[in-house]
């Protein structure tokens, strides 16, 4: 049965960039709710955005062996809506390191509910610094 609300959501289509599958490790998932939602009832960006930050923190805490804080968030791009219902999965790789610092791509996917169609819904890169006990840089350990 088609809604309303679901004549009027994007046709889902391929990924953009034509990346066909999520890159890097999966390092959160979890379902989009209606708590989640803005005035409009499609998912927050905010929402999505923590979820990104919260899985780029586990990827910093390992590679840094311990505490990290996130310090900047670049080219965070939104390309489809989440809708409620939909299963998020935030997938994350390193792509540089510095001596305190490190950056990881996020990407966000929404495995639609209705299809199981896996579609980018966005994606950014995060970066963190390792801090010590009394949140100052620390040098990241040697792989």
């Amino acid at each position: 049965m088609v809604t309303a609300d679901d004549a009027n959501r994007p046709k889902a289509r391929p990924s953009p960039a034509g990346t066909a599958r999520p890159q890097g490790e999966l390092c959160l998932q979890t379902v989009a709710m209606p708590a989640d939602t803005n005035p409009r009832g499609d998912i927050f960006g905010g929402w999505i955005l923590s979820q990104m930050d919260i899985a780029g923190g586990i990827l910093a805490h390992q590679r840094a062996h311990g505490r990290t804080a996130t310090v900047a968030i670049e080219t965070m791009k939104f390309h489809l809506p989440v809708f409620v219902g939909d299963v998020v999965g935030c997938y994350g790789k390193v792509v540089r390191t510095g001596r305190t610092s490190i950056a990881i791509q996020i990407e966000a996917w929404a495995r639609r509910g209705d299809s199981g169609e896996m579609l980018r819904v966005t994606e950014g890169v995060f970066t963190y610094v390792a801090i010590d006990e009394q949140r100052r840089p620390r040098p990241l350990p040697p792989l």
